[in-house]
């Protein structure tokens, strides 16, 4: 009863049409732009994975053995952890599957990275712009991840490109989070002594305070690619093809077995990845 006395005093706010009609009108005013990004970035994605596809997987597995081992000061077990577990992979007949999730993983981190790092900086440097972002922020991180594929498959359609375009979102924030805070850690006589010195804005960033915030850059960084392989399997529910796509047809048709090999490679690739950025960091 009080529930409809309350609808007939506060009629039902249009939300869910509204949300609707705005994505309509977003879509059609910038079809000049979505469709230009959906067609060439497609292609670029579809050409990035056939070039890595192209390199024998014995090759591949070599090189990222070695990559592992130097990386990691010479030590033999990430090496050999790698070797085995790509090889199980391919084994399994799940290595071109491979091949698309790290190209969606890899170029989605880039963007990430690209568009975080400048934006971390800005944050730093301007009170206004920490206010104004901040939310954002916050909003990008608690929002559930199955959201950001409704505007991606409205934007975008199916495939990879929305794939990219959710990750991107949703793997963001860290970088950006973590950038801000490594700049405002920087101990302030560093950057008052440089300052002394005449350095202006530009050398007092790249020569002072980047390179002593970059293990904390690096530590958002790390997470940011976690945060992009944690959506393959949620971006292969639009098309997005790789390990992703076999762990959802798996769960459609019930095939446990077939599921568990495909999350097996996700689980490999991410502790790969993951090491990988966190060797990375160390080294620099």
């Amino acid at each position: 009863m009080n529930n409809f006395v309350l609808s007939s005093i506060i009629p039902k706010i249009p939300i869910a049409e509204g949300t609707e009609w705005f994505t309509k009108k977003i879509t059609k005013a910038f079809s000049f732009l979505f469709e230009p990004i959906k067609t060439h970035f497609g292609n670029f994605m579809e050409w990035t994975s056939d070039m890595l596809n192209t390199v024998p997987p014995v090759v591949m597995i070599i090189l990222i053995a070695v990559l592992a081992f130097f990386l990691s000061g010479k030590r033999i077990g990430l090496a050999i952890f790698s070797i085995v577990g790509l090889w199980l992979i391919l084994n399994q007949g799940y290595w071109t599957h491979l091949i698309d999730t790290f190209s969606l993983v890899l170029i989605s981190s880039l963007l990430s990275v690209i568009i975080g790092v400048p934006v971390g900086i800005l944050m730093a440097k301007s009170k206004v712009a920490e206010t104004i972002i901040t939310p954002i922020l916050d909003f990008m991180q608690t929002m559930p991840a199955f959201v950001y594929l409704i505007p991606a498959v409205a934007f975008f359609g199916i495939g990879m490109v929305p794939g990219v375009f959710a990750s991107l979102i949703f793997a963001t924030p860290p970088t950006v989070r973590f950038t801000n805070l490594g700049i405002r850690q920087v101990s302030q006589e560093l950057v008052e002594a440089s300052e002394s010195f005449g350095s202006t804005g530009a050398q007092k960033l790249f020569k002072v305070e980047l390179p002593m915030a970059k293990a904390t850059i690096m530590a958002g960084i790390n997470q940011t690619v976690m945060l992009a392989l944690s959506m393959v399997v949620i971006a292969s529910m639009i098309g997005a093809p790789g390990l992703g796509r076999e762990v959802l047809s798996a769960l459609q048709r019930a095939q446990v077995g077939t599921g568990f090999v495909a999350g097996i490679g996700i689980v490999i690739l991410a502790i790969i990845i993951d090491r990988f950025t966190q060797n990375m960091n160390k080294k620099n």
